[in-house]
């Protein structure tokens, strides 16, 4: 569903202390279901990538096998163009001062002067060119139709953990700045109120005129479906297929479904029908598999991670005020795997910190991480992860 900008407001917290954790993830997304349900009629949409229109597409590839409709819809960057890609580098980028001197006075949300300066000075540590611009130059083409899958589950009521607009914002700048007209542009969700979570289409906070947004309501899903896992059944979103190259934009969080939420599930279970089907055992090695899809791997070109701030318990909403605490960093990876077996090191840190057992320790041990290393995705072994700190 590709919609309109709208006003969002908050209305106090979302989880329900006395329900457990699979429940009330899994009730907040039904109340998220139900509420795009009930939003305004969809608009039309544009054709799949490589399938013709979305209905005819559809029809057409419905007579072929899950491998014929893979090599379909796979992606395929602009005639000449190689997007850089580095196995197991992380760069991550701090700012001098305490966290206060560069949040906003809620210290919820980061002001956009320093935001765009972590991201751009990351974005350049990461590829060595001399602004944000040319950096992005090497993940996006100029041809290129761009989406930007954005993570706001947690910022539903109160925007206060999600995906931070000030980085938005000067992502999608950076894409326009490479030559990609703003209607090549889609910043996107799973639900409408995820992306409001965002603030992305909050009064106040806009796009540059001509990004879209949209959301896709586990319904828009115009592929046949495929059997990737078990044989059960999924699709993934139109506005994923629509993309030739997709940014993914998430955070640093505790799951409390699968242990460790980040790079990889933000896009599996942020873009496929049925999220709730690929849950069991911890959600691994779904996250993985489905990741590693070639529909997945041809588009996805660089993750970008929110550090603002992390959860390290009771994720991935904000139930609890206290598991989420500042963290002040900006994060660069091509490298999924790297990113979040950091990410998840992360968390353990912290919980220790506290006095709490690691995740594997209390039985959420994230080994979709590990699966998909050897499915080739990336770097697992952290001695082999190199992560770059820069404090500007």
């Amino acid at each position: 569903m590709v919609h309109q900008r709208r006003p969002a407001t908050s209305s106090g917290p979302l989880s329900s202390p006395g329900l457990a954790p699979d429940t009330e993830i899994l009730e907040a997304v039904g109340e998220a279901r139900r509420e795009a349900e009930a939003a305004a009629p969809r608009v039309s949409r544009r054709g799949l990538m490589k399938a013709g229109a979305a209905v005819g597409g559809a029809a057409m590839l419905s007579t072929l096998s899950d491998d014929a409709v893979a090599r379909q819809l796979t992606a395929a960057p602009p005639k000449g163009f190689i997007p850089m890609s580095v196995p197991g580098r992380v760069v991550k980028v701090g700012k001098k001062g305490d966290f206060a001197s560069f949040m906003q006075p809620n210290q919820l949300w980061p002001q956009l002067d320093p935001a765009r300066q972590m991201l751009e000075r990351a974005m350049m540590e990461f590829t060595g060119k001399p602004n944000l611009v040319e950096a992005m130059k090497r993940f996006i083409h100029k041809d290129d139709i761009v989406g930007i899958k954005v993570n706001g589950i947690a910022g539903q009521k109160g925007y206060t953990m999600a995906v931070n607009f000030e980085l938005i914002l000067p992502t999608v700048e950076a894409v326009m700045g490479v030559g990609v007209p703003p209607e090549n542009i889609t910043v996107f969700e799973q639900f409408p109120t995820f992306l409001m979570g965002t603030r992305v289409s909050v009064k106040g906070y806009d796009l540059p005129e001509g990004v879209k947004t949209a959301t896709h309501n586990n319904l828009d899903h115009k592929m046949p479906e495929i059997s990737i896992y078990q044989g059960i059944k999924t699709k993934y979103c139109t506005t994923l297929l629509e993309s030739t190259a997709v940014i993914d934009m998430t955070q640093i969080k505790d799951h409390g479904i699968c242990g460790y939420t980040g790079t990889m599930k933000n896009i599996t279970h942020g873009t496929v029908n049925n999220p709730h089907d690929h849950h069991a055992h911890l959600a691994s090695p779904q996250i993985a598999m489905l990741y590693n899809h070639p529909i997945v791997t041809s588009r996805v070109r660089l993750h970008i991670t929110d550090g603002f701030k992390v959860t390290y318990d009771r994720g991935p909403l904000d139930r609890d005020p206290r598991t989420r605490i500042p963290h002040g960093a900006v994060y660069i990876a091509t490298d999924p795997v790297a990113m979040d077996r950091y990410g998840w090191h992360i968390l353990d840190e912290e919980r220790k910190s506290r006095g709490l057992k690691t995740l594997a320790g209390v039985k959420r041990e994230p080994k979709y991480i590990q699966t998909a290393a050897e499915l080739g995705l990336g770097v697992f072994d952290m001695n082999q992860i190199r992560v770059k700190e820069v404090t500007i």
